[in-house]
């Protein structure tokens, strides 16, 4: 009977100290709740997001791969077919099966769609998914017959018999859809006769890869380095793994780099609830001190109060998950598996829920709350009940926030952290110089607290003079206050400062790169549309045409664990780079007759090691040559590396005489219209070019940055407002924590108003120091994410950027809403009856 009413009895005291904590703090609670439940969404969405991308194009991989257990490839033009017979006669190999892989542009689409050219006899005994089905068997060998993936024909809207275009060189051609291929995937891509594909798209005598089925008993390893003796310069023999591995590791930045920005916003959601449990706790100090008294034991006290945290996290958790499932499928739907970044494209894919990977984010955001409860809690469970018992004991608790020693060693690490390489490509000590950064600050805000209340002119009036020394008696009090808003403002200034930086950057980029008045495409995607010398000469006697420079791109495979580099033949001045790229320094290297020169993007750099002055090799038309690089340039449009070369020198080394785009300078008087009329009705398939200005390009680009960033400044807005409902909280919670105070001085005299000019001073105050603190930390934060984050993670750099009038139109504004927000917590102060106020002192 006594064992039953002491459980019953910790129940009711459980239930009543965890309602009592929710019916006095529910606006706070509430605020807390929604902070993990962000974090946790956006966490999971973008895991989900990642998951299901990474999942679909593996799997996706392996349907095509199918019983293939070496792949040879090598760059986007291909490799020689006489290739091939050495390996279908090779004693190790069952079955070889050559393919032509073609991304083509489709008439009245923006992306393009993967073509690949089998041998139908080849590719049924080693890629069964290649093999399309119909019911006349000779469809297969037929030259305008089509076979597409059931995702494609949705993404086409086209059904059996139906024909589409698509664009070869500046010509259309119609194929008819037969069937569909019998692999059930989600990967977009079609499939035609091989030799269909090289007559159609102007690769006769060029294959994409080979598949390689070995003979049972043979040795991968074994026969893969054997293979690799007999590839030219370019080509690479490896497992089907590899180019999944290689395109996945290319977006792993990208994606590190949202799951670290949603794991701030879990960051921030804890320090809220640190705020409000801090604060809670202080105000029912008293409470749990009369508990204590009637013998609630410690550790009964201190699970009580990390049940509230608990509490707190588990529903903020529950409801990030179903918003991040939510999330996951909306960017799913309007932005595609890549969210906007260039990945991952191609794909129709379905979100997928791993229990894993759900629990793993739910356990976060219990435990972010929970690591925001424990101080307070611990704090509270090792008070002494006389002690807390009595009035001002609550300052004492303030007083004990400041030991400098962590603070200073979380600051010092980070500075260290900040110096070392990345880890297997990421900015993990970027990440980690960061976090040390802000943990540090937010450990010594009772002494950044001290410091800039002290330099502070002391008011005249009584009211407001009373304010800031109460304020420079307790800076502990502040520190509490301040840590939601600093973190929210520092990491809103960071993100402000590098956002702007790069904004600006590529605006600047865009200026140099794009010198002339029009600029022509074959085609925005794919590389199935190009320009032959015909159109090129076509296109230089348009008239009002001044001066025409056309662009190869091509790509090069140099690793094999890497995803392919850009290759850039264009014409250039080799005494005067500069005129043509944007050099990051004016360090450069003549070239030489055996070596000439090139210019690398920043990630060759990075990626390769490409540095000015390094002779290096590259594989052009299956052969090495080598090259002297001369010069580094910033390229903003490819992550992977990019190299420049004279395209006069390509073409000799190669017989590619081909483009893909072309710059125009017009003569005094020619329009753009009457270009693109004169482009339609003199170039044959002219109708089919894109012709653009720079400022269209320069408004589409930066149109899309702002697209990609939007989450970012939703994400600021967000955490604004949070820093802001966490200093009204704390306010809140201070001046309930301070009702003695408050009835004293209005007993000795004090009115309402100079009560609230009080707090309104306090308010003024307090948001001023964690503006200074927050602006501060913000600036040295975005360096780190501008000079280490960024360039470590994408292999470009660029230039500072402060956005002065947005930073101090949001200072104005931040202090005007805080004053306005202790305004409120004022009213409720002066509401507090005199009497009931200071009776507990009786």
């Amino acid at each position: 009977m006594m064992a039953t009413f002491t459980q019953a009895a910790r129940v009711s005291v459980a239930r009543a100290t965890l309602g009592g904590a929710l019916g006095g703090n529910l606006m706070r609670v509430a605020l807390a709740v929604v902070a993990i439940a962000l974090g946790v969404a956006l966490g999971f969405a973008v895991q989900l997001i990642n998951q299901t991308a990474i999942a679909e194009f593996s799997a996706g991989l392996a349907s095509l791969a199918g019983d293939t257990d070496l792949e040879v490839r090598g760059s986007r033009a291909g490799f020689d077919e006489t290739l091939y017979p050495t390996f279908a006669r090779d004693q190790d190999i069952a079955a070889a099966s050559p393919v032509l892989e073609i991304e083509a542009k489709v008439a009245g689409r923006s992306e393009s769609l993967r073509i690949l050219g089998v041998d139908a006899f080849r590719a049924g005994t080693v890629t069964p998914a290649l093999l399309g089905a119909s019911e006349d068997s000779l469809d297969a060998l037929r030259p305008n017959v089509l076979f597409v993936s059931p995702a494609a024909a949705a993404w086409l809207n086209a059904d059996i018999g139906d024909t589409i275009g698509i664009q070869a060189g500046l010509a259309e051609i119609r194929l008819r859809i037969a069937g569909f291929v019998r692999a059930e995937t989600a990967q977009r891509y079609a499939v035609m006769d091989i030799a269909a594909a090289q007559d159609a798209f102007a690769r006769v005598g060029r294959l994409s890869r080979i598949d390689l089925r070995l003979r049972p008993g043979a040795d991968v390893a074994t026969v893969r380095a054997r293979f690799q003796e007999l590839l030219p310069a370019g080509v690479i023999v490896e497992r089907p793994q590899a180019a999944a591995t290689a395109t996945t590791r290319m977006s792993r930045a990208y994606r590190v780099n949202l799951n670290v920005l949603a794991l701030v916003a879990l960051f921030t959601g804890g320090l809220l609830v640190f705020s409000t449990q801090a604060l809670s706790v202080l105000r029912r100090r008293s409470q749990f001190a009369l508990l204590r008294t009637l013998g609630l034991p410690r550790r009964r006290l201190l699970a009580l109060l990390l049940g509230e945290g608990a509490a707190v996290g588990l529903l903020g958790a529950t409801m990030g998950l179903a918003g991040g499932y939510a999330l996951a499928v909306g960017a799913l739907h309007w932005f595609g598996t890549d969210l906007g970044a260039g990945f991952f494209r191609g794909l129709e894919p379905r979100v997928r829920i791993e229990p894993l990977a759900a629990l793993i984010f739910g356990a976060l955001g219990v435990a972010a709350a929970v690591l925001g409860t424990l101080a307070p809690a611990i704090e509270a469970a090792r008070a002494a009940p006389a002690a807390a018992l009595k009035a001002g004991d609550e300052q004492r608790v303030f007083t004990q926030l400041r030991a400098a020693g962590p603070g200073l060693a979380c600051l010092g690490v980070g500075a260290i952290a900040t110096w070392l390489p990345p880890i297997a490509g990421l900015p993990l000590f970027g990440y980690l110089a960061i976090a040390l950064l802000l943990t540090g600050t937010l450990l010594l805000m009772p002494r950044f607290a001290a410091l800039l209340l002290r330099v502070m002119p002391t008011p005249r009036a009584p009211a407001r003079a009373l304010a800031l020394q109460q304020l420079r008696n307790t800076p502990g009090q502040a520190g509490v206050s301040l840590a939601t808003i600093v973190a929210s403002v520092s990491l809103m200034v960071s993100m402000a400062i590098m956002v702007a930086s790069f904004r600006q950057s590529l605006e600047d980029w865009l200026e140099r790169v794009l010198p002339a008045d029009v600029y022509l495409r074959a085609a925005v995607t794919g590389d199935s549309a190009f320009f032959t010398r015909e159109d090129q000469h076509a296109i230089a006697a348009l008239p009002g045409v001044r001066r025409v420079d056309f662009l190869r791109v091509q790509s090069l495979l140099l690793d094999a664990g890497r995803p392919r580099i850009a290759l850039l033949a264009r014409d250039l001045d080799p005494d005067d780079p500069a005129r043509h790229l944007p050099l990051v320094d004016d360090a450069t290297r003549k070239g030489t007759p055996e070596a000439p020169p090139v210019w690398v993007s920043e990630a060759m750099v990075d990626l390769y090691g490409y540095t000015v002055g390094r002779e290096i090799t590259l594989p052009l038309g299956g052969r090495p040559y080598s090259f002297t690089v001369s010069g580094i340039w910033r390229d903003y449009a490819r992550q992977q590396g990019a190299v420049v070369l004279d395209r006069g020198l390509y073409t000799r080394l190669t017989g590619d005489a081909t483009a893909n785009d072309a710059a125009l300078w017009l003569a005094a008087g020619a329009d753009v219209t009457t270009l693109r009329r004169d482009l339609a009705a003199r170039v044959a398939g002219g109708d089919k070019i894109t012709l653009t200005t720079p400022g269209e390009i320069r408004a589409l680009s930066l149109g899309v940055f702002d697209r990609t960033f939007a989450v970012t400044y939703a994400l600021e807005a967000a955490a604004v407002i949070i820093g802001l409902t966490g200093l009204s909280s704390s306010f809140g919670a201070l001046v309930l924590a301070r009702r003695r105070e408050f009835g004293v001085l209005r007993h000795l005299g004090m009115t309402r108003r100079q009560i609230g000019e009080m707090l309104a001073t306090e308010g003024l105050a307090v948001s001023s120091v964690g503006l200074t603190v927050g602006l501060t930390l913000g600036g040295i934060i975005s360096l780190i994410l501008i000079y280490v984050v960024n360039r470590q993670s994408f292999h470009w750099s660029m230039s500072l950027h402060v956005p002065w009038l947005a930073l101090s139109v949001l200072a104005a504004a931040l202090l005007a809403l805080a004053m306005l927000t202790t305004l409120g917590s004022a009213r409720h102060a002066m509401g507090i009856d005199v009497v009931r106020a200071v009776k507990d002192d009786w």
